[in-house]
């Protein structure tokens, strides 16, 4: 029975432990809106790269320009089926329909990697001068994003806003095959980066 009771707890841990480690959020205590000053003020502006439930992933982006917390909207993602439009541009499609005008939108059409959708986007903060930007993906993903976003550009303060529910990920991640797939294919690939490699 204690070691039933200790192979729990140790299990609710790791858990608990990846979580945690995998979607860090730059936001926790902030208000659905932004304040004037700190941690939860408006940023430069806000960037979406695509990949796993991208229109997920959209909706974020697209909630917090609504609700005031940038002016700007980046979408990153190159076409999954080449014959198509880019992820890029399917997003801003949804974007427009949802009412965020386009001068506010930026795309990038070419980053088929977290480690492109970093350079490509990254390029744009010095051409227009950005010194803070919200970074939104799926919770599973925040992390090594993240990694690769302040990697590119260490003057510019990256802030995380994980999408924490969308069709492949939630706080019940671990209940199924695929969340811990999800889960443990990110790991590896975050000590694929420190190590110095690409994905």
């Amino acid at each position: 029975m204690k070691w039933l009771i200790l192979s729990a707890l140790l299990a609710i841990a790791v858990i608990a432990g990846i979580s945690i480690y995998l979607q860090p959020n730059s936001f926790i205590g902030c208000n659905a809106t932004p304040s004037q000053t700190g941690k939860c003020a408006k940023s430069d502006a806000i960037v979406v790269v695509s990949g796993g439930d991208t229109q997920a992933r959209t909706d974020a982006g697209i909630n917090l320009y609504k609700n005031g917390w940038a002016d700007t909207l980046i979408l990153s993602g190159a076409a999954q089926d080449k014959s198509g439009p880019s992820n890029a541009a399917a997003m801003e499609k949804r974007a427009i329909a949802a009412g965020i005008p386009e001068l506010a939108i930026l795309i990038d059409e070419e980053s088929a990697s977290t480690q492109e959708n970093a350079k490509n986007t990254t390029r744009l903060f010095a051409d227009k001068n950005y010194n803070d930007i919200i970074l939104v993906t799926s919770g599973y993903h925040q992390r090594r994003a993240s990694l690769e976003f302040n990697k590119q550009v260490a003057t510019v303060e990256v802030r995380n806003s994980p999408v924490a529910h969308d069709k492949d990920w939630g706080w019940y991640w671990w209940v199924t095959p695929r969340g811990w797939w999800l889960a443990g294919g990110e790991l590896a690939k975050v000590v694929a980066f420190y190590l110095g490699a690409t994905a």
